[in-house]
């Protein structure tokens, strides 16, 4: 079951404007009833302001009048509109040590993936369509040291964006009547 945003504050602000029992906020809020308990007496988590969740899209009112008239009955969160489950658009943050890893993961997905357009690629890498052209050129300025390495264990994106991208462009090609590249066997070792 998925958590509120903020469950402390969530905890407090049912606590102080609703008629739920100590349990059906502690399972809500993913706590202990004692803990629950001790908030409501004062002993835990002073000073901390109450997170509105039905202002904020995670509870309705009816939710919480429903679980007021039975006690039995638990909060569900409404789970369309949970900030943490949304995914922001635009370019993502990737942090400095890792930036040298990124023309590694486009020479990787360029070799393995064909398929995927220079669009997908930039949103799965967080990349630009001047360096995915370089990598494919050999005119990045690092062309000499840029070896084919998985986005995937570099941390650049996860498994599963990386096989959503993947069948996204596989059934854009058969849409389109074309064949979906296979990629080249892996590379013998030299050393064997």
């Amino acid at each position: 079951m998925s958590l509120p945003l903020m469950p402390k504050a969530t905890a407090v602000w049912l606590i102080e404007k609703t008629a739920l029992t100590f349990t059906q906020i502690a399972e809500f809020c993913g706590m202990h009833p004692l803990e629950v308990q001790a908030i409501a007496d004062g002993e835990v988590a002073q000073g901390i302001v109450g997170y509105d969740p039905v202002a904020n899209s995670q509870l309705t009112t009816d939710e919480i009048k429903r679980c007021e008239a039975d006690p039995v009955a638990r909060l569900k969160l409404i789970p369309a509109n949970n900030p943490i489950n949304k995914r922001s658009r635009g370019a993502r943050y990737t942090p400095v040590a890792k930036r040298n890893d990124r023309p590694d993961a486009i020479a990787f997905v360029l070799r393995n993936f064909p398929q995927l357009s220079e669009a997908q690629v930039i949103k799965l890498l967080g990349t630009t369509k001047d360096t995915i052209q370089k990598v494919r050129e050999r005119s990045h300025w690092n062309s000499t040291n840029i070896k084919p390495r998985d986005p995937v264990i570099l941390g650049l994106c996860t498994q599963t964006d990386l096989n959503a991208m993947v069948t996204q462009a596989n059934e854009r090609l058969a849409r389109d009547g074309k064949a979906v590249p296979v990629p080249p066997p892996p590379e013998a070792d030299e050393a064997a």
